[in-house]
């Protein structure tokens, strides 16, 4: 039940920043606010973690290693995805942003010698391919320029370095370091990373206070990051990357479900098809088999 708990909550939350992020967009630079998000988030977490007197003490290679994942997780993956999207569509960016799980089984095996399951590598197929039909009209809307190429290679990008921050947090795990407190200083120098390439870059940090700004700044941070990361790198410890990952197959499709609601979006039979198949790849990963298949299964190999 916790790890049900955990995929929900992740896939929930990732599944409607998007609205969040659109409510973003506008006056002020996107690298800005990003910083601002992880600046909200990294105080609202130490402060907790502290006043709790739950903030684990790291050792110099734990920072190193803090260090590493805030610049996958909390810094260059988020530059990457964003400046891809002055290229290519939403729909395409979230296709690619779904290959995290095949990212995340390369990277298994490379940093912990793990085979993926059949299932797994099965219901990712499914997934990956629901996602596609899902987004086929914008995908095939973009074209394949130059410019869309240097887009879906940043994308690519973003998704390696998310990837390789999910393969930090497994390595803290491992070690008995508690994600909130890895998290806390990962945010911290991610902050500090994205900050000074912004600043080298000439990025303005103007602000806004309009309502809308503010709420969406104060749900991109708090549940957005501290929640969101937390619940996800925490499933990642519990269930192993590989099938964590394949939340990142339902996000698009819950942001569609709730566009529905929020935008009208419009359904189309292929659009429909998809998200059935993106339900079948999740119930593939993550659905009991039946005890009747396991004993025909033992049996099969006994013979």
């Amino acid at each position: 039940m916790v790890n049900i708990g955990l995929y929900l909550a992740t896939v929930l939350i990732w599944g409607t920043t998007w609205i969040a992020i659109k409510l973003q967009l506008g006056d002020v630079m996107v690298q800005a606010s990003i910083i601002y998000r992880f600046v909200l988030a990294g105080c609202v977490m130490f402060a907790v973690l502290l006043m709790a007197r739950r903030l684990q003490k790291l050792d110099r290679q734990d920072h190193l290693f803090c260090l590493l994942q805030g610049c996958c997780l909390f810094s260059f993956n988020f530059y990457c995805f964003y400046t891809a999207t002055g290229y290519i569509s939403s729909g395409l960016a979230s296709v690619i942003f779904s290959m995290a799980t095949v990212m995340n089984v390369i990277n298994n095996r490379i940093w912990f010698g793990k085979k993926p399951t059949v299932r797994t590598l099965a219901g990712s197929a499914v997934g990956l391919t629901g996602i596609t039909l899902l987004f086929w009209p914008e995908i095939t809307a973009d074209g394949f320029d130059q410019g869309v190429l240097i887009g879906m290679g940043l994308a690519l990008l973003g998704v390696w370095l998310f990837s390789s921050g999910n393969m930090v947090s497994v390595r803290h795990q491992q070690k008995g370091l508690k994600t909130p407190s890895t998290n806390a200083w990962s945010i911290f120098y991610g902050v500090l990373v994205l900050s000074a390439v912004s600043l080298f870059q000439g990025v303005e940090f103007t602000f806004n206070t309009e309502p809308q700004y503010l709420y969406s700044l104060f749900y991109l941070a708090i549940p957005g990051t501290v929640i969101a990361f937390t619940t996800y790198l925490m499933l990642v410890g519990r269930i192993g990357a590989d099938k964590a990952a394949y939340s990142t197959v339902m996000f698009p499709a819950v942001a569609l479900t709730v566009s529905t609601f929020y935008e009208g979006y419009q359904w189309t039979p292929m659009a429909a098809a998809g998200f059935c198949l993106v339900m079948v790849g999740n119930l593939l990963i993550f659905a009991k088999l039946p005890s009747w298949f396991n004993r025909s299964k033992t049996a099969e190999l006994a013979s």
